[in-house]
């Protein structure tokens, strides 16, 4: 989970926009993630294939945990 405002020190994962097996861009958006204040939506930091979901929608998640691994292999 990454972090997404100052103060963020968890993150419930309202819904994914990408599903296991489709290609991503870095920048564009895979989930949405509701915090404390606001709902926005996580941004891939790399391109590649979102290989698993580890975090279910409804999840609350700690910053810095694993939620989605991304597979970057040419």
């Amino acid at each position: 989970m990454a972090n997404l405002g100052y103060d963020m020190e968890a993150g419930k994962i309202v819904s994914w926009l990408k599903n296991v097996g489709d290609s991503v861009s870095r920048g564009e958006p895979i989930a949405e993630v509701e915090t404390d204040k606001t709902t926005v939506e996580m941004e891939a930091m790399q391109s590649g294939v979102l290989a698993e979901i580890v975090a279910a929608e409804g999840a609350e998640v700690a910053v810095g945990t694993v939620i989605a691994y991304l597979d970057t292999a040419d």
